[in-house]
């Protein structure tokens, strides 16, 4: 559920029907995050460790700062986006 209505940004109505769902935003925020997640964490992997890096180190922290930025971020999404409140899921994201 969203924390708007609870923090008062919300006003409880229906999003414009031509909304992204909940799902499919929640989805491509976390691809698009996965990838700066790797990028950025590498990058940070690299600067840390200087000429004592190794592969499966740098690919560890890639792989980490992918899943840790993906999952972050969606949840993010899900908890402050009005595309994310009950209603709006009840509407656009439940199979007719």
């Amino acid at each position: 559920m969203a924390l708007r209505r609870m923090l008062g940004f919300s006003d409880g109505e229906l999003m414009r029907s031509d909304a992204k769902p909940c799902s499919r935003l929640m989805r491509h925020t976390a691809g698009i995050f996965t990838v700066g997640g790797g990028l950025g964490f590498w990058i940070l992997c690299r600067l840390h460790y200087g000429p004592r890096i190794t592969v499966p180190r740098s690919l560890r922290w890639a792989a980490c700062g992918a899943i840790s930025m993906s999952t972050t971020t969606a949840l993010l999404v899900r908890l402050f986006s009005p595309e994310c409140e009950p209603q709006n899921i009840a509407a656009y994201d439940q199979k007719k």
